[in-house]
């Protein structure tokens, strides 16, 4: 009956403000797992030239021409830029939105459907080459499984761990 005393009179909650800390480690984690495995698939799937691709988005068309090192690393840059921006968006409304960081299967897995929507309406675009399609349905259901799966999902499971 005490410890039931000491959660309804607040003296218990300074242990569970401890526990959920700072959201630093769930969005360095989410933010890397995501990238990695994003860029990867991107590798696997398209080849080395990918980070190209990205650069291009801000760079322009010049960047796919380019032999320099740096705009293959300009755009491995921005890649993982816009994953640790995924995470942190994330992880910042599970402050308040409590249910994310519960159910981050489901939240995490819906939570890459919308990265998928803000890239492929918001990001492709407003680039630098304007991409707006055609789109088959096969590459979308690959991007949106991609997206849910290498993407929400670990950021998800970076913020039920370390957040």
């Amino acid at each position: 009956m005490h410890q039931v005393e000491e959660f309804v009179s607040g003296t218990a909650m300074p242990a569970v403000r401890a526990r959920e800390g700072s959201l630093a480690a769930a969005i360095l984690m989410g933010g890397a797992v995501a990238g990695v495995l994003d860029e990867t698939c991107a590798f696997v799937t398209m080849g080395w030239n990918v980070p190209r691709v990205v650069a291009g988005g801000l760079l322009g068309t010049w960047a796919f021409q380019s032999t320099s090192d740096w705009v293959w690393w300009l755009g491995v840059v921005l890649h993982f830029t816009v994953a640790f921006g995924a995470a942190t968006v994330y992880c910042l409304a599970s402050r308040k939105l409590e249910f994310l960081r519960d159910h981050f299967v489901l939240c995490g897995m819906f939570f890459g459907i919308a990265v998928f929507l803000a890239m492929y309406l918001v990001v492709m675009p407003l680039c630098a080459f304007h991409y707006v399609g055609p789109y088959t349905l096969r590459m979308l259901v690959q991007a949106i499984v991609v997206h849910m799966v290498l993407i929400g999902l670990p950021i998800g499971m970076s913020l039920r761990w370390f957040g």
